[in-house]
């Protein structure tokens, strides 16, 4: 799964760099499907329950799944980026929040909190530990912080299938859930708003957006569960 992960790792690392005011997510679109052939891979979300596009770009109060259009980005934007690719038979899939142009400190925090609270989830991925260690890691410590956590949506297993079993939400009790076993893999992906936590969809039936219009942030790693720890896939 490395292969197919790094090739995600590689390809977000690029388009993090094209982010600027003016941008459009049209064009970081097709910049992430030009790389994808590139590297002769497959866009794991185009065509996935009819999604049409490679690239899911949700900016400030859009949580998740944002589509992407011809709309150009703002100096002020936070932009969410969540992209995943297939190849030699095995997903990978990861997202970034991505501050474009000069960012307020309210959301320069919501974005460094949530990436800590992904990282913070990671440590939990451990052989002989439970599921909700992860969740709980990620909960107190964006919580602590005074932002909620998604309840909608959670991060899953990853394999040969892009959504497999256990689903992994990003809140829980500790010392609940499965117990975690060294060859599992896990996409761990906290969605974290600075207002309340309940998100609703739009009429388009995928763009996520917070209710009360806060900003809203998105990290996500696919890990692997080994006897040596947690060994996260999708880091360059």
């Amino acid at each position: 799964m490395r292969a197919s992960c790094q090739i995600v790792a590689e390809i977000l690392a690029l388009l993090k760099e094209y982010v600027r005011p003016g941008v459009t997510t049209l064009e970081l679109e097709e910049l992430a499907l030009k790389e994808t052939r590139k590297r002769k891979a497959v866009p794991a979300f185009k065509g996935y329950a009819g999604y049409p596009y490679a690239l899911c770009c949700s900016p400030n109060d859009r949580v998740i799944h944002g589509m992407p259009n011809a709309e150009p980005l703002k100096s002020g934007d936070v932009l969410s980026i969540d992209f995943g690719v297939l190849y030699d038979e095995f997903y990978g899939d990861a997202a970034i929040t991505v501050p474009v142009g000069v960012v307020t400190p309210v959301a320069s925090r919501l974005l460094q909190r949530t990436e800590e609270s992904l990282y913070q989830g990671i440590a939990q991925a451990r052989e002989g530990g439970r599921l909700f260690d992860i969740s709980h890691a990620v909960q107190s410590h964006v919580e602590a912080s005074g932002y909620s956590v998604v309840r909608d949506f959670v991060g899953h297993g990853i394999g040969r299938k892009l959504h497999e079993d256990p689903q992994v939400p990003n809140y829980g009790t500790a010392g609940r859930g499965i117990q975690l076993k060294a060859g599992m893999v896990l996409a761990i992906e906290p969605m974290i708003n600075v207002g309340s936590y309940v998100v609703k969809v739009l009429e388009d039936g995928w763009t996520a957006v917070t209710v009360d219009g806060s900003l809203s942030a998105h990290f996500e790693h696919t890990v692997a569960i080994t006897k040596q720890g947690p060994d996260i896939l999708t880091r360059l």
